[in-house]
């Protein structure tokens, strides 16, 4: 495990692209994001996911939601309708997160039936999935159960000694986790409360 200081708001290329080619080999890296930290994983490597899956002692039949850099990437696993398209215009980057029908590229071991996403307000998650063209696991860098990480000393350390890579951006604003959502035919679920309300999307969708 290595751990390296990082500017949150204008990290340094080489350390970005370090984390990137460490997901591109199946490693696993606890990288920070606009709500806590997170640890990341390639969604396509069944290898990967299973090294992270030990390290947060988390069972595999949990499915997980991904971080995409941008609408592109998203399309490649997924088919965004027009509602999905317009709540990504109005909130993404951001603390949202979309849940649709997945495409046969999904392996059921990350999500059986849907594909959950979001893009962060964070160029440190964006720009490793970006440079490394991967969609990550956006997991939060806990220890099943445990509380939420807003800094790398409030992770567990038996969690950090089983990653080849934590980037340290410092203590992180404390913010609500992201609203998770589905639209379907027009009509939005809210599936989980968080920083974007249900009216907001509502009126998103509408528009």
């Amino acid at each position: 495990m290595r751990t390296i200081k990082i500017n949150l708001h204008n990290p340094e290329k080489i350390f970005l692209e370090m984390a990137a080619d460490i997901i591109k080999d199946g490693g696993v890296v606890i990288y920070p994001t606009d709500t806590a930290y997170g640890i990341g994983a390639d969604i396509l490597n069944r290898k990967a996911v299973d090294k992270l899956n030990l390290a947060k002692s988390r069972h595999p039949e949990k499915q997980y939601t991904a971080i995409v850099s941008d609408v592109k990437m998203a399309e490649k696993f997924c088919v965004l309708g027009d509602s999905e398209k317009r709540l990504i215009k109005k909130f993404m980057p951001g603390p949202l997160t979309l849940v649709l029908s997945k495409k046969d590229i999904v392996p059921d071991f990350i999500q059986k039936t849907d594909f959950a996403f979001r893009i962060p307000d964070c160029e440190i998650a964006r720009e490793i999935c970006s440079i490394s063209g991967k969609a990550i696991t956006a997991s939060s860098a806990n220890i099943s159960g445990e509380e939420t990480p807003y800094s790398v000393d409030e992770i567990n350390p038996i969690l950090k000694e089983n990653v080849d890579l934590i980037l340290d951006a410092g203590k992180l604003e404390k913010k609500k986790t992201s609203t998770i959502c589905r639209v379907d035919e027009g009509k939005v679920r809210i599936l989980r409360a968080g920083a974007i309300a249900e009216k907001d999307i509502v009126d998103a969708v509408g528009d």
